[in-house]
């Protein structure tokens, strides 16, 4: 049987059911119901039901939406982490069997780029009842607990060595410059052993700390890191790296460039000379005053260019590339004026409080602690004299040493012990100011990127693998935002911006792209630029839906949304297919 259609001349068609027979060899049809006065979605109905269809009681959806999970910014996370063969890296090699462990870990890696959180968040955030987005499912992990998580830690912590082996190979040679600084976060609690008061440099008073110093390749890739007691001083961290490059990373030669403070002279002659390690670092204040004062710098060099190389007997076999910055020289001027002018202020206030008539400051104990916490507030003390008595208080600026601190404003001086021929003038300077890319790395570790911390965890290998899972994480982040650049406001066109600049001590310059993302907030092709987050939160609202159908309501399918122009020019950068079903 069939529903036909029959032309009725100038009247509407007629609706006819009609069947199918055989007459001898010729094969004929008759009419069995006349259907032209049904309504139109009866006969629809009727004619699904013919061509095998079932029909759906009145009221109930054909189609039913389960679950309905956020996607897109799971799949571009963990997709780019597959590819860059983060979970072979962390895995076992040669196994085909599931390795639960390093999942856990591929999810807490992801879990920490898209929404960081606690171990225990993250768990519900994983747990198929509580899922807050189709991480867990990706994975194939289940129920997921807390305790799995810190198990997992555990394991990511036996393996830390072997992983930064790995990521050493792939992203450092022989020759290679590698970047080295070190950061510090508060730990919550006082049962970590590694938590010590040491110099706070998230402006945390009074609470125990960790140092962690982070290694890098010269494009800024990460690829190691190391947890210290929270006591640690920067330059005591140097001999560890060292012993890491030389003989766990089995590196012939490398050229390490750190800050002034941690490549100290200690250092270069018992840890990088005698293991053969160039570095490159910069002089420190009093280093520079020591050039200025014994003849070998003079300012006159400075007239008409910012870079000038000189030699000290000071530094035998070494090179001092001595720069001058004048945006910078305004800039601490300006700031020495502005806290020389705070500290007055207050000091008035103290010689006022002295010759006052009621209730006048008298002592000098007294009248040296209302100093000191002047001096302790705008850390100025070493440009005044003073004059303290019982009933007396007088104070005057060193003018002659404020003129002579003066004079070295927008100075620094890059060392190196790498001959010319190597690395010139200028792209050593390169070298070390690239220094900031490690500090853009800690930036992203600290704040509303990774948030490392607060660290409430209490055992030593746990917070070490805490930093170090962070760092992975990192890893993936820094690789996605290289290859999304083009629809990002970072600067995607380096190389025009370094052609805008006459000198490699001159401020950074935006190349004419970036100037034009950020003015139009629109890409070349017309799409919305993003700042990484905000592109991880348009991708999230790419959801994976678990439907089921009427007729085959134990037979759940998944399907995505369909990808906007914005989430698909995101895969197509970070080269990871995506389809509408699964």
């Amino acid at each position: 049987m069939y529903v036909e259609t029959v032309p009725n001349r100038n009247s509407p068609p007629a609706i006819l059911l009609r069947e199918s027979y055989r007459d001898g060899k010729t094969v004929r049809k008759r009419t069995l119901l006349n259907l032209s006065d049904w309504p139109t979605e009866h006969i629809e109905g009727l004619r699904g039901v013919l061509k095998g269809g079932v029909v759906i009681p009145a009221g109930q959806e054909a189609l039913t939406v389960e679950r309905s999970l956020p996607h897109g910014h799971v799949a571009a996370v963990l997709g780019l982490a597959r590819a860059i063969g983060l979970d072979r890296l962390l895995g076992p090699r040669n196994s085909r069997e599931p390795n639960r462990p390093r999942d856990l870990v591929m999810s807490m890696i992801v879990s920490r780029v898209i929404a960081p959180t606690s171990k225990l968040a993250t768990a519900k955030a994983l747990d198929p009842a509580t899922a807050a987005s189709s991480l867990g499912a990706e994975l194939a992990l289940s129920e997921v607990d807390e305790d799995e998580l810190y198990a997992a830690l555990d394991w990511l912590h036996e393996r830390q060595g072997v992983i930064e082996a790995g990521l050493a190979k792939q992203h450092l040679r022989g020759g290679t410059l590698v970047l080295y600084d070190v950061s510090s976060s508060y730990v919550e609690g006082r049962c970590c052993p590694l938590a010590k008061r040491g110099y706070n440099r998230d402006g945390k008073k009074g609470k125990a700390q960790i140092v962690y110093g982070l290694l890098c390749a010269a494009d800024g890739c990460p690829v190691a890191i190391e947890v210290f007691e929270g006591n640690t001083g920067d330059p005591k961290t140097v001999a560890r790296q060292v012993a890491k490059l030389k003989k766990r990373f089995a590196l012939d030669h490398v050229v390490l460039v750190g800050d002034r403070g941690m490549i100290t002279q200690a250092r270069i002659d018992e840890d990088l000379r005698p293991a053969g390690l160039d570095w490159i670092t910069a002089l420190r204040a009093p280093a520079l005053q020591g050039l200025v004062g014994g003849g070998y710098l003079q300012m006159s060099l400075f007239d008409e260019r910012d870079l000038a190389a000189v030699t000290s007997p000071d530094f035998p076999g070494e090179r001092l590339i001595v720069c001058r910055n004048p945006d910078l020289a305004r800039e601490r001027a300006r700031k020495r004026e502005d806290l020389l002018a705070a500290t007055e202020r207050d000091l008035v206030k103290i010689a006022a409080s002295t010759v006052r008539e009621t209730r006048p400051l008298r002592g000098a104990a007294k009248i040296g602690l209302a100093v000191g916490a002047v001096f302790d507030k705008h850390k100025m003390a070493k440009h005044f004299d003073l004059t303290i008595s019982d009933a007396r208080f007088a104070y005057a600026r060193k003018t002659a040493q404020i003129a002579e601190e003066a004079a070295l404003d927008g100075l620094y001086a890059v060392r190196t012990s790498l001959p010319e021929e190597t690395l010139d003038d200028a792209a050593t300077v390169r070298a070390y100011k690239s220094l900031s890319m490690v500090e853009r790395a800690f930036r992203c570790l600290k704040t509303v990127d990774l948030r490392i911390r607060p660290i409430h965890h209490w055992l030593e290998e746990r917070v070490r693998a805490h930093v170090f899972l962070c760092m992975l994480a990192y890893y993936v982040e820094w690789n996605m935002r290289t290859r999304l650049a083009p629809m990002l406001y970072d600067d995607d066109d380096r190389e025009a911006a370094e052609a805008l600049r006459d000198s490699p001590v001159a401020k950074a310059q935006r190349s004419p792209k970036a100037l034009a993302k950020s003015a139009s907030g629109k890409a070349p092709d017309g799409v919305p630029v993003h700042s990484f987050r905000s592109l991880l939160a348009d991708l999230a609202t790419l959801c994976r839906n678990t439907i089921v159908t009427a007729i085959a309501p134990n037979r759940p399918f998944t399907l995505l949304t369909r990808p906007t122009p914005v989430q698909q020019k995101a895969f197509d950068l970070l080269a990871i297919p995506i389809t509408c079903t699964q």
